[in-house]
């Protein structure tokens, strides 16, 4: 058994990246990034106009009202590189390219039209409205770093960097089974006498999702070693990561530590902490195995200390960065946690960590409350309202 510490560490040193693929622009939401977007063309590609208008020199300009006879005109879109001759306007609109030669717009609330005549109505003050070429960025431009999470924002960067597809790092793709004799599917188990709902491996493909990871399947089996087996090595085959749920511990029906043709290859069999010992790490075969408890605040407990950051580095994220622990005043008093670090759920009330009441490892119910896991240190000393302790968001 080791200490939280220890096996975080681990789990961020054997979290890399699996590999790497390339998805078309549309595709990429969600997905991180495993190369910098670097723009491909400045943008404006040549200047443009910032407003409808009138485009022409500021050479030309006289006292208002004064006129100007209009030679052409130029929309978005337009080919760059027009030439207009002096004391012209050229009639513009938002987005075109600038005639060369012409150094501002006049907008078209300044301007009334005589036929082939513009008339400068109002002074067109200080503002050239126009938008110069590479403004916005230029062609080399790093716009968006590797690591990045696609959302709305990069993809509209992205696209104007005229790039795609995109090199994205591989989802790591799960599987999730949970184990007990005890489990019915939710909805089924208020008719089966002794059944309780399996309400543990829902919530933790919503994690995986969450996360960043590919759910390839969930499923859910009694205490059979021999359903077990054959079900945990077909779940596996088509796998990174294998998440057992229950069968953690060490009674005589805890199976899911003998499951496999060999012993596990260890990365931690059990951590120090409460709730959640019994969580284990494990590679089979070259596949990694997270076994989670049974007991469902257990079970998400772990998940937001383990799983989160093992998706996240599989993923091509930092693994690291998925935990950091804040501090906070307590609003309450803490009662010693003894000879194992604890994970206290809390509650955030006006900026302080109130402990939640009902601490029980299987309870479900406190869940709707817990915004934090506060990191009580083991040892015989209370905490008081007031004193700071470490803080995780939950």
């Amino acid at each position: 058994m080791i200490s939280f510490d220890d096996a975080f560490q681990r789990v961020v040193e054997i979290a890399v990246p699996l590999g790497t693929q390339c998805v078309p622009l549309g595709e990429g939401a969600g997905r991180i990034l495993a190369e910098p977007v670097i723009a491909r063309l400045s943008m404006p590609r040549c200047d443009v106009s910032a407003m409808d208008g009138y485009a022409v020199r500021s050479a030309d300009l006289g006292a208002v009202p004064f006129s100007l006879p209009v030679r052409g005109e130029t929309a978005a879109g337009s080919p760059p590189g027009a030439e207009f001759a002096p004391g012209t306007a050229v009639r513009i609109f938002t987005g075109a390219p600038v005639p060369v030669g012409a150094d501002r717009v006049i907008v078209q609330e300044n301007v009334e039209r005589e036929g082939e005549l513009a008339r400068i109505v109002r002074p067109p003050g200080a503002a050239r409205h126009i938008r110069e070429a590479g403004s916005d960025f230029r062609e080399g431009d790093i716009l968006v770093p590797a690591g990045r999470q696609l959302d709305w924002r990069t993809l509209t960067v992205a696209a104007a960097a005229d790039q795609s597809p995109l090199k994205v790092y591989l989802r790591p793709r799960v599987a999730i089974l949970a184990t007990g004799d005890e489990l019915a599917v939710p909805g089924e188990a208020s008719g089966i006498p002794g059944a309780i709902p399996e309400s543990i491996s829902p919530a933790i493909a919503a994690f995986v999702r969450s996360a960043g990871g590919q759910l390839i399947s969930r499923e859910m089996y009694p205490d059979d070693p021999a359903q077990l087996r054959l079900a945990a090595a077909a779940a596996l085959a088509g796998a990174d990561l294998l998440i057992l749920i229950g069968g953690a511990s060490v009674g005589d029906r805890d199976h899911s530590r003998s499951l496999f043709a060999g012993p596990p290859d260890y990365i931690f069999p059990k951590v120090a902490i409460k709730p959640g010992k019994p969580v284990w790490l494990a590679r089979i075969g070259g596949k990694l195995v997270l076994g989670l408890p049974g007991n469902p605040t257990s079970a998400l407990v772990t998940a937001r200390l383990f799983l989160a950051p093992l998706l996240a580095g599989l993923g091509g994220r930092d693994a690291a960065a998925t935990v950091v622990f804040e501090s906070w005043a307590l609003a309450a008093a803490l009662p010693a946690a003894g000879d194992r670090e604890t994970f206290v759920r809390a509650r955030i009330r006006d900026n302080r960590a109130m402990p939640l009441i009902h601490q029980d490892s299987s309870g479900q119910a406190s869940l709707l409350e817990a915004d934090l896991l506060l990191r009580q240190p083991p040892g015989n000393s209370d905490f008081q309202p007031g004193e700071t302790i470490q803080g995780l968001l939950f």
